[in-house]
């Protein structure tokens, strides 16, 4: 079987934010269980307001649907921001229209892992539930774990050294699962089931 490409997305504007650090140590979590991962964050992923009149794409935006085509898996990982994902990741997922008449179109028939950092556990849940609805409306596959960091309990490092352990696992098991997911989809391509 190829290799098994996953996409790594997220963060905010602000380098080594939070939600990227989650976002790495997930995406090593991938790498481990055999992945190749591309990994898109904060200032790449900020976009033109996404428009279906316009028909010219900038060139970030170019490269991250070219991605998102050619991705086995997805990881995605948002700041909860009042209570949902941001704006910016909002309007990165909303680019994915533009594979509506791809094969596979949209998300469909791939692995999303899930995560939302926030400062307190009211935000961090309900901007993962946010993301779970976005990637369903997507036709994506959300991973049965999610991850949900409390960065108001929880320290994040990008390599996990310093972050708690449960924090770590979950987040690796995360790119895991993603993974995971990918290989058996494309044995069920292969084996025409």
């Amino acid at each position: 079987m190829s290799e098994i490409r996953v996409l790594a997305i997220g963060g905010s504007t602000r380098p080594g934010s939070s939600s990227e650090r989650a976002l790495h140590i997930a995406a090593a979590g991938a790498a481990d269980a055999g992945a190749a991962v591309t990994t898109i964050t904060g200032r790449e992923l900020i976009l033109p307001i996404y428009d279906t009149e316009v028909v010219e794409r900038d060139p970030k935006a170019i490269a991250l649907i070219d991605a998102v085509r050619s991705a086995h898996g997805i990881i995605i990982s948002s700041p909860g921001y009042h209570g949902g994902m941001s704006g910016m990741m909002k309007n990165a997922l909303d680019y994915i229209e533009d594979l509506r008449d791809a094969d596979p179109m949209y998300l469909d028939g791939r692995a999303v892992g899930l995560i939302a950092v926030a400062y307190g556990w009211q935000a961090t849940v309900s901007t993962l539930t946010q993301l779970r609805q976005v990637t369903h409306a997507l036709r994506g596959w959300p991973t049965p774990l999610g991850g949900a960091v409390n960065s108001s309990a929880t320290r994040l490092t990008d390599d996990g050294s310093d972050t708690e352990a449960a924090t770590q696992d979950q987040l690796r098991s995360i790119g895991a699962q993603v993974v995971a997911f990918a290989r058996m989809q494309r044995g069920q391509a292969a084996s025409g089931s």
